[in-house]
This record gives C-alpha cells, structure tokens and sequence, in this order.
C-alpha cells in the first residue's frame, strides 16, 4: 500500500515547483482543442451549411414541369405548385401531393426534355444527309 500512496504524495510535491511556465503550458494544451475545432468545421459544418443551402434553393425553384424523385424513391413529374406542397403526377391518372421537403433531387423539367429531343434528332437528320 505504500508503495501505491508515496508516487501520489511526491508527484503532489512536485506540482506546485511547475508554476512559473504555467501559462505556456496553458498554450499548448489549448492548441490541439483548437485544431480540433478547425477540423470539425472545415470538414463537417461547413459542408453541411453547403449542402443545405443548395436544398433550400432546389426546394424553392421547384416548378410545373420539372421531373423530381422524392426521398422515397417515387420518380414523377410535377403537376402544380403549392405554398408548401407539390402535387406530383407518376402515372397517367395518378397524382400524389407532397410536402417540398420530400422532394430529394429534380432531374430535369419536361419542356427542357423535348427540346433535347428535337435537337438530337435534327442532329441524326444532318449527319445522314
């Protein structure tokens, strides 16, 4: 039992003789919280406050026309727009109303589609000419 109380007693007495560097010692141990702190923000806050505001613009210029897959997986086109929901069309007679939250990801708006279309089949017209 000595042997285990006389290391606390002597590293006890030891203590108070470090006092004058205190406040470099301070410095040092602060560092690496710091660093960690940069860390955390540059590698997870940061693009999270990215990724987030690019949603909300997403979210906010959805539109008549534009095909959208939801956060369930339910591939439509939409049909109107809401304050805050969106009715989606997934088949010929099928409309769903969603909340805009729901709404993960939009490929593209139909009108846009048709144009592509058009194009690359003038495309195909002009190299078999």
């Amino acid at each position: 039992m000595n042997s285990f109380v006389l290391p606390l007693l002597m590293a006890g007495q030891q203590a108070p003789a470090a006092g004058a560097g205190g406040s470099a010692s301070f410095l040092t141990s602060l560092v690496p919280f710091a660093a960690i702190i940069a860390i955390f923000y540059f590698l997870i806050i940061r693009p999270q406050n990215k990724k987030r505001k690019e949603a909300e613009k997403m979210l906010s210029a959805l539109k008549k026309g534009d095909k959208v897959v939801t956060i369930g997986g339910i591939h439509g086109t939409i049909q109107s727009v809401k304050e805050s929901t969106v009715i989606v069309r997934v088949d010929e007679n099928v409309k769903v109303e969603f909340n805009r939250s729901a709404v993960s990801n939009v490929s593209a708006s139909v009108k846009e589609e048709k144009i592509e279309e058009k194009e690359e089949s003038s495309d195909t017209e002009n190299t078999q000419n």
